[in-house]
């Protein structure tokens, strides 16, 4: 008894070490981010001294609002860079709770979801989501429309040409089994539909041409035929569902 209570605190005082760090880390990267535009401020309160009152706090408006964009597009830049330099990938594997597996998938998903949270909503269905996507590590075709900020393990997400992925899908390729963390690739082919709430798991392989419908749940490790639609919670594929109602 006494030893599984010694290793439940050693876990939790681990996770709560581990918080403290990522806050830190999330601390100097804001930080860094808004830096740019807090000059910009400084630039515009210092130059408009003697305007008139209101246009000077119509500029100051325009400015606050210019400072959002370029704090979101230095938080893509900045964690793209830290990416690549420390070369942040994901592997498949299993990993134990509170190993050091487990944390570094912990902070790579954290830096993608600091521009998920506070930026995101303006770069969906642009070609900037495929860009950051792509600076997070996912391999995304040409052509691709990303209309969902509910994406998770992006280094092991393929999608291929001509796909979309539909407002509010959620796309991840982690489970949690039996104290373990699990990491499976997710790769969607070419003109392939991810319906509006729908699910995708770990392990999937969805066919070119495929279509899952809105508000389906893709099991892990899932395999789609290539054309097919799929529908359903749990998904099935509607042929098969048609041929079965008629026997």
């Amino acid at each position: 008894m006494l030893p599984s209570k010694i290793k439940a605190l050693f876990v939790t005082v681990t996770h709560l070490l581990f918080a403290a760090c990522l806050y830190v880390f999330g601390i100097i990267i804001i930080g860094s981010a808004i830096f740019p535009s807090i000059l910009l401020i400084y630039y515009m309160w210092t130059q408009t001294i003697n305007y008139f009152l209101i246009l000077r706090l119509l500029l100051i408006c325009f400015t606050l609002a210019s400072a959002y964009f370029i704090y979101g597009f230095s938080l893509i830049l900045i964690l793209g860079l830290l990416r690549t330099v420390l070369m942040l990938n994901l592997k498949e594997g299993e990993y134990h709770i509170a190993s050091i597996g487990m944390m570094r998938w912990m902070f790579i998903n954290a830096l993608f979801y600091l521009v998920a949270i506070t930026f995101m909503d303006f770069i969906l269905l642009t070609p900037l989501s495929v860009i950051f996507f792509r600076m997070m590590g996912a391999k995304v075709g040409r052509n691709v429309q990303i209309n969902s900020k509910n994406c998770a393990d992006l280094s092991l997400l393929e999608i291929g040409d001509n796909s979309v992925i539909g407002g509010h899908a959620t796309v991840i390729c982690h489970s949690f089994e039996r104290g373990r963390l699990i990491l499976r690739k997710v790769k969607i082919g070419k003109n392939v539909v991810i319906g509006l709430n729908s699910v995708v798991l770990a392990g999937a392989e969805i066919g070119d041409g495929a279509f899952i419908t809105a508000g389906t749940v893709l099991g892990k490790n899932k395999q789609v035929e290539p054309h097919s639609v799929y529908a359903g919670v749990p998904a099935e594929s509607t042929k098969e569902r048609r041929e079965h109602d008629k026997q």
